[in-house]
Protein backbone atom coordinates (compact mmCIF):
# COMPACT_ATOMS: atom_id res chain seq x y z
CA UNK A 1 0.00 0.00 0.00
CA UNK A 2 1.49 3.15 -0.96
CA UNK A 3 0.66 6.86 -0.23
CA UNK A 4 0.25 10.45 -1.84
CA UNK A 5 2.40 13.13 -0.50
CA UNK A 6 0.27 16.16 -0.49
CA UNK A 7 0.92 19.42 0.60
CA UNK A 8 -2.02 21.14 2.09
CA UNK A 9 -2.70 24.13 3.94
CA UNK A 10 -4.63 23.86 7.49
CA UNK A 11 -7.19 26.35 7.96
CA UNK A 12 -8.58 26.33 11.33
CA UNK A 13 -12.55 25.96 11.25
CA UNK A 14 -13.45 29.36 12.86
CA UNK A 15 -11.19 30.49 10.07
CA UNK A 16 -12.89 30.88 6.39
CA UNK A 17 -9.67 32.18 5.01
CA UNK A 18 -6.00 31.66 5.53
CA UNK A 19 -3.15 34.06 5.98
CA UNK A 20 -1.88 33.22 2.76
CA UNK A 21 -5.47 33.25 0.94
CA UNK A 22 -6.08 36.85 2.80
CA UNK A 23 -2.12 38.53 1.96
CA UNK A 24 -2.68 37.37 -1.90
CA UNK A 25 -6.11 39.02 -1.54
CA UNK A 26 -5.20 42.34 -0.84
CA UNK A 27 -2.23 42.27 -3.28
CA UNK A 28 -4.16 41.48 -6.09
CA UNK A 29 -6.71 43.86 -4.99
CA UNK A 30 -4.27 46.55 -4.67
CA UNK A 31 -2.73 45.68 -8.30
CA UNK A 32 -6.59 46.02 -9.41
CA UNK A 33 -7.22 49.22 -7.82
CA UNK A 34 -3.70 50.89 -9.30
CA UNK A 35 -4.58 49.41 -12.66
CA UNK A 36 -7.57 50.61 -12.98
CA UNK A 37 -6.83 54.57 -11.36
CA UNK A 38 -3.99 54.44 -14.35
CA UNK A 39 -6.21 53.57 -17.21
CA UNK A 40 -9.22 56.51 -15.82
CA UNK A 41 -6.01 59.32 -15.84
CA UNK A 42 -5.58 59.50 -19.35
CA UNK A 43 -7.99 60.91 -21.47
CA UNK A 44 -9.97 58.74 -24.25
CA UNK A 45 -7.95 58.00 -27.65
CA UNK A 46 -4.88 60.18 -26.56
CA UNK A 47 -2.50 57.19 -27.08
CA UNK A 48 -4.42 55.38 -29.73
CA UNK A 49 -4.67 58.54 -32.20
CA UNK A 50 -0.65 58.52 -32.62
CA UNK A 51 -0.87 56.78 -35.94
CA UNK A 52 -3.33 59.18 -37.50
CA UNK A 53 -0.33 61.54 -37.43
CA UNK A 54 1.07 62.34 -40.72
CA UNK A 55 -2.01 61.20 -42.64
CA UNK A 56 -4.98 63.36 -44.46
CA UNK A 57 -8.56 62.88 -44.90
CA UNK A 58 -9.68 60.43 -48.28
CA UNK A 59 -9.74 62.94 -51.17
CA UNK A 60 -13.27 63.52 -52.93
CA UNK A 61 -12.47 61.56 -55.81
CA UNK A 62 -12.19 58.10 -54.06
CA UNK A 63 -15.36 57.14 -55.51
CA UNK A 64 -13.44 57.52 -58.49
CA UNK A 65 -10.74 55.01 -57.45
CA UNK A 66 -12.89 52.46 -55.71
CA UNK A 67 -15.04 52.71 -59.45
CA UNK A 68 -11.69 52.00 -61.26
CA UNK A 69 -10.83 48.48 -58.91
CA UNK A 70 -14.23 47.56 -59.46
CA UNK A 71 -13.82 47.90 -63.20
CA UNK A 72 -10.46 46.11 -63.15
CA UNK A 73 -11.61 42.89 -61.36
CA UNK A 74 -14.73 42.62 -63.81
CA UNK A 75 -12.29 42.78 -66.59
CA UNK A 76 -9.57 40.23 -64.99
CA UNK A 77 -13.02 38.08 -64.22
CA UNK A 78 -13.82 38.13 -68.09
CA UNK A 79 -10.55 37.90 -69.30
CA UNK A 80 -10.32 34.82 -67.27
CA UNK A 81 -13.96 33.36 -68.64
CA UNK A 82 -12.86 34.54 -72.07
CA UNK A 83 -9.46 32.65 -71.81
CA UNK A 84 -11.40 29.14 -70.46
CA UNK A 85 -13.69 29.48 -73.01
CA UNK A 86 -11.60 29.19 -76.25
Amino acid sequence: MGYTRVMALYVNKDQKRSELQERLDAELRAKLAARSKQEHDRPDGVEDSAYIKGTKQTSSIAWAWLAIVIAMIVLFIIFIYMANTV
